[in-house]
């Protein structure tokens, strides 16, 4: 079994994974992104996940900063999970794993289709190079290890 930590890996991929790469947390932030999902009451009915890995899932958001919890009523005493500029950051992460999902794991048609708001017009991501543009052949991309540390980018947690 895989540990929650990369400390051997200088790689901001094995950092992203120790804070959303648990089977169910990217499935919880497309689900407050896209379906507009708040309540811990919307994540349960929508996913199924069993109450104590959704308070884990909930609870470890909120400390690593993609979401932040806000009580909207005091009695009963209840909280949404609302996501955060760093939670909201991830929607470019998750349109290209689901075109990557429609091209690769799905047997037909897109489940999902991923479109922009204002004019309805299909939602894509695409990895681009500063100096040329789109980059469509990913051989070309090259990866160059500089010297960091490996928590270089990444907030401790507690």
């Amino acid at each position: 079994m895989l540990g929650k930590t990369y400390e051997s890996q200088q790689c901001s991929i094995a950092r992203s994974l120790e804070v959303v790469g648990e089977r169910w947390s990217l499935l919880l932030v497309r689900d407050a992104l896209f379906a507009g999902a708040t309540r811990y009451s919307d994540f349960q009915r929508s996913l199924g996940i069993a109450t104590n890995v959704l308070k884990a899932r909930l609870d470890g958001f909120v400390e690593a900063g993609i979401m932040w919890r806000h009580r909207y009523s005091e009695q009963p005493e209840l909280y949404e999970y609302l996501l955060t500029d760093r939670g909201r950051a991830l929607a470019p992460a998750l349109v290209a794993l689901a075109e990557w999902g429609d091209m690769w794991a799905t047997g037909g048609d897109p489940p999902l289709l991923y479109t922009h708001s204002v004019c309805g017009t299909g939602v894509s991501q695409q990895t681009v190079c500063a100096g040329c543009g789109r980059v469509d052949d990913p051989t070309e991309i090259q990866a160059t290890i500089r010297p960091c540390t490996p928590s270089e980018g990444m907030p401790q947690q507690a």
